[in-house]
């Protein structure tokens, strides 16, 4: 047994010394070896690939298993692998970042790449970079409260936190409670950067009504997707109690070196109680401490001291935040934090605050202050000094101002139309290595100038109206924009004064001045008015007030509201027209020609002519465009001498609009040969006459054998006109126009006094007329002569 004794002491000698001259070797290469950071997620597996080694030192696989590549870390730990077949650098073990930092951040590792030969250290770090693999955890199961029914709303209740032992975002970042009709909860942040949750008392308690409420507190993270963690929270009303525990400061703030030993007295918490009794004792406790500030500090419930448990690291943690809750012996209690500086470098980032922001800034200001801001850091030497800076592309600029103070500035006049809004960053960064830097978003309006006039959408608009327009029409529009904004942009239109001075605008047209919409205020005539400018104008409500104008033109355009109107033959109600025609014409013999105007235009004006009636159909025809009446056919002996056409002149309107004429057609046997027409008119007016009647009768009644004698008279007339008839074909025709009556006055009428019989042989080689005595008694024409 002596002898395996000795042995196993020269074994650890050995060890020893082997150890020592390591580490002598290490001390002397420390000062020339190269560092190089890289980085892996936690609960990665074992065998997890970090990087080449052989690679990155330059080296092949065999030289690196030939030097004889060790890797090394602090600690009796080993956390890495090195394989001297492939050179890679592979994890020994699953790492847990909370495990190995805690709440530092960032999280480091240091291990060390020792070459043997020749000897050369190499320094690396490994940064562990935090998962979201922890739920944000409550220390207590269930949250006792006891609360006043007299708490009035409005009061905030500490609920204290819970812990999450992630960093960053995926830590702990607010608090809910299950809906109910008296609470509501809020997030506060700690100086320490843990969130704390407080409950509000929204509507007042009674305890008669409601003696206990379960509320559920949830607990998420900012992770993806979240985590959370709940805690039942109980809450008892309690009848009204005078005085709650007062700390003598709501606030204590101390600092302690970061080599303080354990058990070092840090401060003494005081509270006090008026009340008297059970409700007057107070006993001190920490108010849902995190598991780091229990496992560090102790508070004595009796004396309210708090004392040191374990040593402090400033790397890890430099400021606790403790709350610290004093009870009576009612269930009242009263909180109080104290704060703890751990006292060593600050690595705190910059801050930035704004005093003032001048927006909206008008678009043709000249160089203008925008914000004025201050910065600070809480950290020293290079650490707290700072830059600032925005981007380069925008029309502002920095200035400093005092020190720590700096004033944002436009470089000039801006311009809305362009851009109307800017989002401004400001970057502030301190000279720290590595270094910190804060951003703060700013966004600057551009208030609109009127220096934007209105512009038309087209310089001159052309607008169409149907004659006979109803009165008030709305025939168009005129249209123009403004680029400004606000009552710059605002639009009034007018009617100009019309260039011609005799055109009466103001009686035509009107504009609605909100929207520009012109209407015709009566109705319009294109045959009186067939077009007619004016201009308009648009002026804005800036000030000054910007216009512009625009020609407009209406085009009256033609409505079919005029029938044709015959020029020749005239329908003015005297004699009618009559034409001759020989008998010896042949097919197409032009008979005359129909002349008619329409007052409308382009179609409304285009006339066709039409054979509506004839006496006799097919002897005549009209030409349908130039109103042309011609013979269809050659003439015969059988035709009647006296024809009577009535012919239609009809427009191409819609709907088409006509007008008719009477034309009268006498078919002779030569122009040289002597005519007697007698109108038809006066012919039945000599048949109707009453007086002959009368007359007759009168005669009659005055002697039987003058009536005798007439009747004589008559019948010896009749037979002669059989006789005439029957050898010369002379008939009087009936219908209304007698082909035996002519006018020998050339009017067209004749008076009672001169109609005549005529009669024509048929066969004649010679036109001889057959004069038979008037028709009238000789005592009418006497009475007549008399007036």
């Amino acid at each position: 047994m002596a002898g395996s004794a000795q042995e196993a002491g020269g074994e650890r000698f050995l060890r020893q010394r082997q150890v020592l001259f390591l580490f002598a070797f290490l001390g002397g290469s420390l000062a020339g070896s190269e560092s190089r950071r890289y980085s892996v997620a936690e609960e990665k597996e074992r065998g997890f690939l970090i990087t080449n080694l052989a690679k990155d030192l330059g080296l092949s696989v065999g030289e690196l298993a030939a030097r004889g590549a060790q890797v090394m870390s602090k600690g009796n730990r080993q956390h890495f692998q090195l394989s001297h077949q492939t050179g890679d650098l592979l994890l020994l073990e699953k790492l847990d970042r909370e495990e190995l930092c805690g709440s530092t951040e960032p999280c480091i590792l240091h291990f060390q790449i020792l070459l043997q030969n020749p000897l050369q250290f190499i320094t690396n770090e490994l940064q562990v970079i935090d998962e979201n693999d922890h739920s944000p955890v409550f220390f207590e199961n269930e949250i006792q409260l006891k609360i006043l029914e007299s708490t009035p709303p409005g009061t905030v209740i500490p609920l204290g936190n819970a812990e999450d032992l992630d960093v960053g975002r995926n830590s702990l970042q607010n608090y809910t409670i299950s809906p109910n009709f008296h609470f509501h909860v809020l997030t506060r942040g700690g100086r320490d950067g843990r969130k704390y949750a407080e409950l509000v008392l929204d509507k007042a308690l009674d305890r008669e009504e409601q003696p206990e409420l379960s509320l559920t507190l949830t607990a998420l993270d900012g992770g993806t997707p979240p985590r959370y963690g709940t805690v039942r929270v109980h809450i008892q009303v309690l009848d009204i109690n005078d005085n709650a525990p007062e700390f003598t400061q709501s606030l204590y703030e101390v600092q302690i070196l970061e080599n303080s030993p354990v058990n070092s007295l840090i401060v003494t918490v005081s509270a006090s109680d008026l009340d008297t009794g059970n409700f007057g004792t107070i006993s001190y406790a920490f108010f849902h401490a995190s598991e780091e500030i229990r496992k560090t500090f102790r508070l004595d419930p009796i004396t309210g001291d708090i004392q040191l448990v374990k040593y402090l690291n400033f790397e890890a943690i430099n400021t606790y935040e403790v709350n610290v809750e004093a009870k009576d012996g009612g269930g009242l209690s009263g909180k109080s934090t104290v704060i703890i500086q751990v006292v060593d470098v600050n690595d705190n980032a910059p801050e930035l605050t704004v005093s003032s922001i001048t927006s909206p800034i008008p678009e043709n200001s000249p160089e203008t202050v925008v914000a004025v801001f201050s910065v600070s850091d809480l950290d020293s030497g290079d650490n707290g000094k700072m830059v600032c800076s925005i981007e380069n592309d925008l029309p502002f600029v920095l200035k400093p101002s005092a020190e720590n103070f700096y004033t944002l500035l436009s470089e000039g006049a801006l311009d809305r139309e362009k851009r109307a809004e800017y989002n401004i960053t400001i970057t502030v960064t301190d000279l720290g290595t590595p270094r910190l830097k804060t951003q703060h978003n700013i966004t600057v309006l551009v208030s609109d100038v009127n220096d934007n006039a209105p512009a038309f959408t087209q310089t001159s608009y052309t607008l169409w109206v149907r004659e006979n327009n109803s009165p008030a029409l709305h025939i168009g529009s005129v249209s123009a924009t403004d680029t400004d904004a606000g009552a710059n942009a605002q639009l009034t239109y007018s009617l100009l004064p019309p260039q011609d001075p005799h055109l009466p605008l103001a009686s035509l047209v009107s504009i609605n001045a909100d929207n520009g919409h012109l209407f015709a205020l009566r109705s319009l005539d294109y045959e009186a008015l067939q077009a007619f400018e004016f201009g308009v104008g648009a002026t804005d409500r800036g000030s000054p007030a910007l216009s512009s104008q625009a020609r407009v033109r209406v085009l009256v355009l033609d409505a079919n509201d005029n029938s044709p109107f015959v020029l020749y033959p005239l329908q003015n109600g005297s004699a009618p027209c009559t034409e001759l025609v020989p008998r010896a014409a042949e097919a197409g013999y032009l008979v005359t020609k129909v002349v008619a105007v329409d007052g409308d235009s382009g179609q409304n004006a285009w006339l066709s002519y039409q054979l509506l009636k004839a006496t006799e159909p097919g002897l005549f025809g009209v030409w349908p465009h130039n109103g042309e009446v011609r013979t269809a056919r050659l003439l015969s002996e059988r035709d009647a001498p006296k024809h009577r056409l009535l012919v239609q002149v009809r427009d191409n309107g819609e709907p088409p609009r006509s007008a008719s004429v009477t034309l009268h057609v006498l078919l002779v046997d030569g122009f040289s040969q002597p005519y007697l027409p007698l109108p038809e008119a006066a012919a039945e007016q000599a048949r109707a006459d009453p007086l002959t009647v009368y007359l007759v009768v009168a005669l009659a009644s005055v002697s039987s054998l003058f009536l005798l004698s007439v009747l004589l008279f008559v019948a010896v007339r009749l037979c002669r006109r059989s006789r005439a008839a029957s050898l010369g074909r002379c008939t009087v025709p009936e219908g209304p126009f007698p082909g035996h009556l002519v006018d020998v006055s050339g009017t067209g009428t004749l008076s009672q006094s001169y109609q005549y019989e005529v009669c024509l042989r048929a066969g004649s080689g010679t036109s001889e007329f057959s004069f038979l005595k008037p028709s009238v008694p000789s005592a009418l024409v006497h009475d007549t002569e008399q007036y």
